[in-house]
């Protein structure tokens, strides 16, 4: 899929973007936290913590250090570990209370937490405990992280941790937990009782197949009450309420065959004003050898919960599969909170019956999955070639015709792609539209975290060698012409009568509101632009070129849309006439334009190059091509060897050069040959200096072509 605009070193240019990259290779960011109220932006790097600047991090940055201690290094380096791996990587930043931070590093294989007070002190207040994290969530001062208890990484729990108690899952109890890989955890509640809420953990493990070998792959959502205490003599700072079910996310295929996403990348979880219910999306990859692909799939918290209130599933033996389990089940319902929502009648997880706690022991898995949103992925990407998909982050965004799905993905090669997703109900289809390709670092590197702040307008994007600020939109970059904002289909944007402008949804003031044109959706620039432009404007706007070509030799008339989700069409222009060519073996179309494998002197005349987008056409170039005959070349070529001297003065056989080939071409008046010179042979710099000098021949009239000159169009290359 092409977008809509690619950026890459423009996002510099145009001051789009600033970048932090600390001292260099020991940068190293691992995490960030964004901070509305201090306005700063937090960095857990290699042996520092950074303080960041919303407004631009690049300015002002504040450091704290903290390094594993000579002991912590020794003893690292003894147990095998190489140095680089001994140095402290702060993994978790957490907002503890409106002073400070919790602040969790890997110590050199000792991990440590910290407090770290914010504003403008940065002072370490060095009270720690021990673990390893890989993701958490800390409400109500208690901390829930999925971690590797051990040195080996064998031990996979998710656990609660404060000042009084720990809790996890069942040490070496494969049912609960085979081999996890965290992802992300939320505190989500049910209801307005607060002793009700839940702590979801997204994560992946191992499946086995009946001979006891790894055979998949699952995507798992697993659940515990945030109050529970475990039990009073059984599951013993165990979690009472820990169960899980299967996230799905595949496409239908052919004879019934489902194309399955089973890894999980990532996950964002996209608050709302209703926080019962926020949406869930996760980033998902193949886990096959053969198909390499990735999907976008959301997840509503009714079909997540309506999984967990379903049916249990249990297994006679590991290496049996799940059955529907259809026996009694015990009361209060395995799984349920100790809340009023249980009628009250147990005020803490240690009063429940034993009964309770060894079934929800033995039956951890819900025997329902849990489908996405309209049954199929929001988004596809079966052909990335080399390039992994590994963050996701949304904005919600209202648009004139209604909210949308703003999606920022990360890629491995330090690109950031922009996407909307439209569901058509009356088709029961998806499309997905490529807004934007920002190549954010100059270095490729894998996108590591994606903050967006919705109050700013801003990213924030964190990999291996730097953190990024990126503004969310650009629309200028879209043009000033309507029917390009429209065909942009970016909801950040609109067309307030003289350009490409942020869109504001009603009540919020602006002076173009009644010029505004803007249709996500449809992207119907020939109805919604309709009477803004006048017949037959677009062909004497259009850029004008002459280009010489040599009889017999390949020659390309190159003509790139600003939109590359637009279609080219070429026409030639004889006896008044318009024809569209098709391209043949000698006439080929080309993605940069129309290329001619053997030129012959009936090429010669007048083409134009066309874009078709949504039912509105566009005329970008008039091209004259001017066919040369191959004998007066090699004719001319063999005057000016004649006439070259052993010793020439300096300049005297390169004028003789440039009037013979002015003769070639019928270019009469040789007082401008220094003119032609600077404009066909001269290197760019040369031709800068010198353009308030010469006026260039191949652009006339102040068309499109000359009003864009000073502006970055729809498709940019890495210069």
């Amino acid at each position: 899929m092409r977008p809509a605009l690619s950026l890459c070193a423009e996002l510099w240019q145009l001051n789009r973007t600033w970048v932090y990259q600390g001292h260099g290779a020991s940068f190293q960011p691992q995490t960030m936290l964004l901070d509305d109220s201090h306005e700063r932006l937090y960095i857990g790097a290699k042996n520092s913590l950074f303080s960041l600047s919303l407004d631009r991090i690049n300015a002002h940055p504040r450091e704290v250090q903290w390094a594993s201690t000579e002991s912590q290094m020794e003893n690292c380096l003894m147990k095998g570990r190489e140095k680089t791996e001994c140095a402290n990587y702060i993994k978790v930043l957490q907002q503890y209370n409106h002073t400070h931070l919790l602040v969790c590093g890997t110590g050199a294989f000792n991990p440590l937490c910290a407090f770290v007070q914010v504003g403008h002190t940065g002072q370490v207040s060095p009270i720690f405990t021990k673990y390893n994290a890989c993701c958490c969530c800390y409400p109500g001062g208690e901390l829930y992280i999925g971690l590797y208890t051990d040195y080996w990484e064998n031990d996979g729990a998710l656990c609660r941790l404060n000042n009084q108690t720990y809790t996890r899952t069942e040490r070496d109890d494969r049912q609960q937990l085979n081999e996890p890989k965290f992802v992300g955890s939320a505190v989500i509640p049910d209801n307005e009782d607060r002793e009700d809420d839940k702590v979801y953990f997204f994560f992946t493990e191992r499946e086995l197949d009946p001979e006891g070998a790894h055979r998949a792959v699952y995507t798992r959502v697993g659940r515990v009450c945030a109050n529970d205490q475990g039990g009073q003599r059984m599951l013993v700072n165990r979690w009472s309420s820990f169960l899980k079910t299967r996230l799905i996310c595949s496409v239908s295929g052919p004879n019934g065959i489902d194309t399955h996403f089973d890894e999980l990348e990532d996950v964002f979880v996209l608050r709302n004003k209703d926080e019962k219910n926020p949406e869930i999306f996760g980033l998902f990859s193949t886990t096959s050898a053969v198909f390499k692909g990735y999907a976008v799939c959301i997840y509503t918290m009714e079909d997540i919960r309506a999984a967990f209130n379903g049916p249990f599933a249990y297994r006679e033996r590991p290496e049996h599969h799940w059955s529907l389990y259809e026996e009694r089940i015990p009361y209060p319902r395995p799984g349920s909170c100790a809340s009023k929502m249980t009628g009250g009648a147990f005020s803490s997880s240690k009063e429940f019956p034993d009964e309770v706690l060894r079934f929800v022991r033995s039956h951890p898995v819900m025997y329902r999955p849990v489908l996405p949103q309209h049954k199929r992925p929001v988004l596809l990407q079966t052909e990335p070639g080399h390039r992994r998909l590994t963050q996701v982050a949304v904005d919600r965004v209202q648009a004139q015709d209604g909210y949308y799905h703003v999606l920022y993905i990360g890629t491995d090669d330090s690109a950031v792609l922009k996407f909307i997703t439209i569901y058509n109900k009356d088709t029961d289809t998806m499309e997905e539209v490529l807004l934007e390709e920002l190549q954010v670092f100059k270095v490729p590197a894998p996108i590591r975290e994606i903050i967006i702040s919705p109050k700013r307008q801003q990213l924030y994007v964190g990999s291996e060698v730097g953190v990024a600020q990126v503004r969310l939109h650009q629309c200028d970059l879209y043009g000033s012409e309507c029917a390009d904002c429209c065909l942009a289909r970016d909801p950040y944007c609109a067309w307030d009568g003289l350009t490409c402008s942020r869109y504001y949804p009603n009540g919020v003031y602006t002076k173009s509101r009644r010029f505004r044109r803007q249709d996500v959706r449809h992207g119907n620039a020939v109805q919604l632009c309709n009477g803004l432009q006048i017949d037959g404007e677009e062909w004497q706007r259009a850029e004008e070129k002459r280009v010489y070509g040599v009889e017999s030799n390949s020659t390309l008339l190159e003509c790139v849309p600003r939109s590359l989700q637009a279609k080219v069409l070429w026409f030639t222009q004889r006896d008044g006439d318009k024809h569209e060519i098709r391209g043949d073996e000698r006439v080929i179309l080309t993605p940069h334009g129309l290329l001619f494998l053997r030129l012959k002197s009936s090429d010669a005349g007048l083409y134009v190059c066309q874009t078709v987008e949504h039912g509105y056409v566009h005329t970008l170039l008039h091209v004259t091509l001017n066919v040369l005959s191959s004998n007066k070349v090699e004719y001319a070529n063999h005057h000016i060897n004649n006439q070259r001297d052993p010793a020439p003065s300096p300049g005297h056989n390169s004028r003789l050069w440039y009037k013979d080939f002015l003769q070639l071409i019928g270019y009469g008046d040789a007082q401008k040959v220094e003119e032609y010179c600077e404009r066909v042979w001269c290197s760019d710099k040369k031709r800068k200096k010198s353009k308030r000098r010469y006026v260039p021949v191949e652009r006339r009239g102040k068309g499109r072509g000359e009003e864009s000159s000073n502006r970055a169009p729809r498709h940019t290359t890495d210069t």
